[in-house]
């Protein structure tokens, strides 16, 4: 078997480990609305480094790369736009973000 091959394979199986162990906690996102204990900070940062992995996988010509990080940057660019969504609309009814009072 050629070493390309392997590594591919190798690449498709921990892809799928790390994107479906990330399901978890999107199905949870989805179904509580609730994205009080989640950083917006880290998940702009985390769908940034995914984006880029996707590009590596793309300029690689690795479809697993591209596959698996697509997966995962849909997954948590959608927990990110309820993390900003919920957020404002807490703000809004509430007038606090996370518990913190905002000043008017």
């Amino acid at each position: 078997m050629p070493t390309e091959t392997l590594i591919e394979i190798v690449a498709f199986f921990a892809g799928m480990c790390t994107t479906v162990s990330f399901l978890p906690q999107a199905l949870k996102t989805w179904k509580d609305r609730d994205t009080r204990a989640i950083s917006l900070g880290m998940y702009i940062i985390f769908c940034s480094g995914i984006a880029l992995w996707f590009t590596v996988g793309f300029l690689l010509g690795s479809p697993s790369m591209m596959l698996w990080n697509g997966v995962s940057f849909s997954l948590a660019l959608s927990i990110l736009t309820m993390k900003i969504f919920y957020s404002r609309r807490e703000i809004r009814e509430k007038g606090t973000w996370g518990g913190t009072k905002q000043i008017p």
